[in-house]
């Protein structure tokens, strides 16, 4: 066996910032804090920061390698420094689901064990109530406390304190590429969350590999808004791609309404930002009613979480010039699997078709493989029809839940079955379709209930649209379609049957269509499926 002469280097979070602080010292970190006020600083600034916090976690908390220390915060600077800090001192982040039950949080905190809570002291009263029933955290630790602060918790200590009696001549505690580093849980919507704990390794490597151009194409000329919350899947790996493209990073916190977006952008020149689908159908409407002088420096949006309708993205582009990229994945899989780009043999398409492509979830990236498993155990053909279960695996996928045997979450041969629904045609590119349990069976025939979501959202008088399974005494199961209707505006039934028939078969169609003021949504603002069904069983979906 004849073994290369490279060096052993670790693929490591401080790797990650010591490259940022090192080659990009002046970037800049800017937030607008849960109180409204402005903080700006340089990376140079946040890594001695970050270093004197990973002191104070060894030595005066008593963290210890492996030890879970969670965040409960907002998108900001000190949540920013809690990420590289933490594994700095050899333990694992945890970044908390603000959104999630009570009876969830507890829950999670417990399963992971953590030691120390990160707490935003405009989250304080949603921490409150399951608090006292915390077995394992020792130390609460309040960010940006006022002088008036009133709180139940007890033995309380405060951020910038500790961050006073830190030292910056800290040196990371030595640890393995495959040692922990940070976890999240998902989101329970099927049961109590599970918790996925991702590597130093795998972190770097889904890094380095999103940040290109086939994928997020993040570089030292981008100012970037980072919009996805810090608690979902650590912000989709962002942080760590700013510091290594250079890219300036600016995080909204708890302002999160479209008016408010739209301004951050306009006044920080954002070329670049992420989110769910829900907070660009909000920024799109805003834009709408409320025209800006001048244009937005934006130049693209990453849109994840579920998927986005293809006539949204047409007229994002034919209205403000903002082109939109899809990227899918999960919590298991860091996330991003496949980002949905051009490539130069679409050029020659018209631009409708363009978009039909665009709309497609995309291609895996280098590091990862897909495949799509039909229900009799073979494998589709990628002919863009032939739909199945996605079934992934690579660097940066999840190889066993945490704390949790017996879980049919892996195929025989070790690839992880994803519980999405869809197709890939012949250039690789997938399309989601539906959840695995989300899929409407009727009459024997399968029917999205995802691509009946997406068609509806196309119709100008429609601002959301969910669609679940109903009981059907004939056919099994129809769909049940919810809809949001944009203001003064409303659609018969009847009429939007019309139009959906363009793009479906009759026995596709919904049932029947509910108006609801809005659409219940998980805690990473994904429409709540599970939910819904439990309110049509209550008789509340009427």
């Amino acid at each position: 066996m004849l073994y290369g002469q490279m060096m052993k280097f670790p693929l490591t979070t401080h790797s990650i910032i010591e490259y940022g602080n090192r080659v990009f010292p002046h970037k800049e970190i800017v937030s607008k804090m849960p109180d409204g006020s402005w903080h700006r600083y340089t990376n140079a600034e946040m890594y001695k920061r970050t270093k004197k916090l990973a002191s104070v976690l060894v030595r005066q908390l008593g963290v210890q390698p492996g030890d879970r220390v969670a965040t409960f915060a907002w998108n900001h600077y000190q949540h920013l420094e809690l990420y590289f800090a933490i594994p700095g001192a050899g333990a694992v982040c945890h970044p908390l689901n603000i959104r999630l039950s009570s009876e969830q949080i507890e829950f999670i905190v417990n399963h992971a064990e953590d030691k120390v809570v990160f707490l935003d002291a405009s989250l304080i009263a949603l921490f409150e109530p399951f608090a006292s029933r915390l077995t394992t955290v020792k130390h609460l630790v309040i960010m940006n406390a006022s002088d008036e602060l009133l709180t139940s918790l007890p033995n309380i200590l405060h951020y910038e304190d500790l961050i006073a009696q830190g030292k910056d001549d800290f040196d990371w505690v030595e640890v393995d590429e495959n040692q922990a580093c940070s976890m999240c849980y998902t989101s329970g919507t099927t049961g109590n969350p599970k918790g996925v704990l991702y590597s130093h390794r795998s972190t770097y490597l889904h890094a380095i590999t999103t940040m290109t151009p086939n994928a997020a194409n993040i570089s030292s000329a981008d100012r970037f808004l980072s919009i996805c919350p810090m608690f979902h899947v650590m912000a989709w790996g962002f942080p760590y791609m700013c510091l290594l493209a250079g890219a300036d990073t600016i995080m909204p916190s708890k302002h999160l309404q479209p008016a408010s977006l739209i301004d951050m952008m306009q006044k920080e020149k954002i070329t670049l930002a992420n989110g769910v689908p829900t907070i660009w159908m909000g920024i799109y409407e805003e834009l709408k009613r409320n025209p800006i002088k001048g244009n937005l420096s934006l130049k693209e949006f990453m849109v994840g979480g579920s998927a986005f309708p293809a006539g949204l993205i047409r007229r994002f582009e034919e209205d403000f010039g903002i082109a939109c990229f899809h990227g899918w994945g999960m919590t298991e899989t860091s996330p991003v699997v496949t980002v949905s780009r051009l490539q130069s043999h679409h050029h020659i398409m018209n631009d409708g078709d363009k978009i039909r492509i665009r709309a497609k979830q995309g291609i895996e990236m280098p590091g990862v493989e897909i495949r799509v498993m039909q229900e009799d155990g073979t494998i589709a053909k990628k002919d863009g029809k032939t739909f199945g279960e996605f079934e992934v695996r690579g660097h940066w996928i999840i190889s066993g839940y945490y704390k949790m045997e017996n879980i049919n979450s892996h195929s025989k041969d070790g690839w992880f079955k994803t519980g999405d629904v869809g197709t890939m045609d012949e250039y690789g590119y997938m399309e989601l379709t539906d959840r695995t349990k989300d899929l409407v069976k009727s009459g024997g025939e399968w029917i999205s209930s995802v691509a009946l979501e997406t068609t509806l959202m196309n119709h100008p008088h429609i601002a959301e649209a969910a669609v679940i399974a109903i009981p059907d005494e004939k056919w099994v199961e129809r769909p049940l379609a919810c809809v949001v209707f944009k203001e003064d505006k409303t659609v018969s039934g009847n009429e939007l049957n019309e139009f959906l028939l363009g793009h479906f078969a009759k026995y596709q169609l919904p049932k029947r269509y509910v108006t609801l003021k809005e659409i219940p949504r998980t805690g990473v603002g994904k429409f709540d499926k599970k939910k819904m069904r439990s309110l049509y069983a209550e008789g509340k979906l009427v």
